[in-house]
């Protein structure tokens, strides 16, 4: 019989203190810890409470419109990291929503108290020539309310010219620069790197002579068909942006494009001065200091002492404050849902930004469960991925309308391969003239690496049951039998894509492979090509899907993102920082650094697309995918 051991009375006295201690210690951390979430409770309910909401607007204030960041369709990030991000001054990541933009432009053209625009571009990071044009369509609907447009710069891409160019008078830093110089497209190429250097041999399986995703990894050069394809849209998109500048600036595609032909000379001649010679091209107005605009608005507007332009304003963030106060809360009209898919198309459950073929078919899903929503929009922005998340998507796309909810898909600056495979079965499909679409191809891709391991020392070798077991091992060299089969997979999901298209679009599939086999198209040429309906913007795909829904004008129906929601933390960590006293707060606490600094990894750590294609499989010996490396 086993006897229990005693503690000595010692043991016994020095065991009990540990506990005593132990209990104390956690006593005392638990106290601090509520007392600081309390402590962070009433700063939050203090903030809220002495003015961290918007300021009411006064009488003749210039609505300064100054974006920074990517122009982006959906934020990639969570609003307790953005606003953390804001509160400390961190604009490396900084994202800008499209539909944010439109509508303070839209909302500023019809405001009262609003009595013109300040524009500052140069640190807008535009991601296409579609959206921009989007931008510069409400910015001349602003003007031509009679309300005047200010535009200064200090230094402007060409992109961001395109939107300042729509003001009434545009100013540039004497010291600053503009200069218009084309469109290009140009990319590495690894095959000589890749093979002759580290040995690994890259083997492709594809359909389309045009279908260059691939090329970099097996050519050093472009082929003659990506350079044609490429310098065909390219043209198309550059000659819609001279036209876009000429209309405004009062001058001539003709005379824009001299301008870039004879540069060296004509900068030559002013002196090497950017900025003297962009005012020579009449590009920009005159030549100004920012205090020179300021003063000019100045005497313009409505001084103001306690702003720091030394003018009555109301920034972007403030105007979209007052705008966002003024929403019913209590909107019980009928709704068009708009569902993003923006990013590339991967499998499963993805974040804002990127394209899952769960998350965005879940989405879509919502909306045809919601009997609020009579019509959805679905704004791609996407350059394509996996088929088999596309063809989800694409699946639920077709379920909306069996479920009688009309879909209208508006294309974005690149809608292209899978991108355009989750379009292709909407009732109606918008693209702005300048957007990227078509590339309807398939390829596969498998590096092999016995080669790379040779000049290690490293060899492979083993026995298998079957003459195919591990034949897809990347450490062994690619039985041509295999690549049979590989290929074997590839013609197949070509044909299933052209298939697709083909009976979306009532067309036989002889002539839809005439426009596909990886070819990449302008929204203008593929709409020649009857790959997409219309041409136009997200506004006119909205009207769209309400007509179809027989809604009625637009005051009659609402219009609502589905999107996932934050969690209650971090709708509760982004009122906070967005307040005045909270961002205050944040901006010297090394507790709120902390979290930010904990959020960037996460992201950072999110797998990219060619890993994510290459290693997860799912148990198939091969990928399909559909993806475009198209764009600029």
């Amino acid at each position: 019989m086993n006897q229990v051991a005693r503690r000595s009375p010692v043991a016994t006295f020095f065991v009990g203190l540990w506990d005593v201690m132990n209990f104390t210690r956690k006593l005392v951390l638990n106290l601090i810890f509520f007392g600081l979430l309390f402590l962070l409770f009433i700063v939050f309910v203090v903030a809220v409470g002495s003015g961290g909401g918007a300021k009411p607007l006064s009488e003749r204030t210039t609505f300064v419109l100054a974006p920074e960041g990517r122009l982006v369709e959906q934020f990639s990030s969570d609003p307790a990291t953005r606003a953390l991000a804001k509160a400390l001054g961190d604009k490396s990541a900084g994202e800008v929503q499209l539909r944010d933009l439109l509508r303070a432009i839209e909302a500023a053209r019809q405001d009262k108290k609003i009595e013109r625009m300040l524009l500052r571009v140069d640190q807008l990071q535009p991601t296409g020539y579609a959206s921009l044009r989007e931008v510069a369509a409400a910015l001349a609907k602003f003007r031509a309310s009679g309300k005047q447009i200010v535009a200064f710069g200090e230094n402007m891409s060409q992109a961001q010219y395109l939107l300042a160019a729509q003001a009434d008078e545009v100013y540039l830093d004497p010291m600053g620069g503009l200069v218009l110089e084309g469109l290009g497209r140009y990319r590495q190429y690894y095959r000589q790197g890749l093979q002759e250097k580290l040995g690994v041999d890259v083997h492709v399986f594809k359909v389309g002579e045009y279908k260059s995703a691939v090329e970099p990894y097996v050519l050093d050069a472009a082929s003659k068909e990506a350079k044609e394809a490429d310098l065909y849209w390219m043209n198309d998109v550059w000659q819609r942006f001279l036209a876009d500048i000429a209309k405004v600036r009062k001058t001539t595609p003709e005379q824009l494009a001299a301008g870039i032909d004879t540069l060296p000379e004509g900068i030559a001649a002013a002196g090497g001065d950017l900025a003297k010679y962009a005012l020579q091209q009449k590009l920009v107005d005159g030549l100004k200091t920012q205090e020179e605009v300021e003063n000019l608005l100045i005497e313009r507007g409505v001084a103001d002492e306690d702003s720091e332009t030394g003018f009555r304003h109301v920034t972007l963030g403030g105007y979209l404050l007052q705008l966002d106060g003024k929403r019913m809360p209590l909107d019980k009209r009928p709704q068009v849902a708009v569902v993003v898919a923006e990013g590339e198309i991967t499998d499963g459950d993805q974040p804002a930004g990127r394209v899952g073929g769960l998350s965005t078919s879940a989405l879509l899903r919502e909306a045809r469960d919601d009997k609020d929503v009579k019509a959805v929009v679905l704004r791609v922005d996407s350059p394509g991925g996996g088929v088999f998340a596309s063809e989800q998507i694409r699946r639920e796309v077709a379920e909306l309308k069996k479920a009688g909810k009309p879909v209208v898909v508006s294309m974005g600056d690149l809608a292209a391969s899978g991108g355009y495979w989750i379009s292709m079965n909407a009732d109606r499909i918008y693209a702005d003239p300048s957007t990227i679409t078509g590339s309807i191809g398939i390829f596969g891709m498998i590096p092999t690496v016995p080669r790379t391991l040779e000049k290690i020392g490293v060899h492979t070798d083993g026995v298998g049951t079957t003459r195919f077991a591990g034949a897809f091992d990347i450490t062994r060299p690619l039985d041509p039998a295999v690549g049979q089969v590989i290929q074997s997979v590839i013609d197949k999901g070509y044909a299933d894509f052209t298939g697709k298209v083909a009976d979306a679009r009532k067309k036989s599939v002889e002539e839809i492979d005439e426009v596909a086999r990886g070819r990449v198209w302008s929204g203008a040429q593929a709409k020649e090509r009857a790959l997409v309906d219309e041409l136009g913007g997200l506004e006119a795909a909205l009207a769209d899907a309400a007509q179809r829904a027989k809604l009625g004008e637009s005051g009659k129906y609402r219009v609502r993102y589905i999107e996932k929601t934050a969690s209650p933390f971090s709708q509760f960590l982004s009122g906070f920082a967005g307040s005045r006293i909270g961002a205050a707060w944040l901006k010297d606490s090394d507790f709120a650094r902390g979290l930010l600094a904990r959020s960037l990894p996460e992201m950072e750590a999110q797998l990219r697309f060619v890993d994510e294609a290459v290693n997860d499989r799912r148990g198939a010996p091969v990928k399909t995918l559909a993806y475009c490396f198209c764009g600029f």
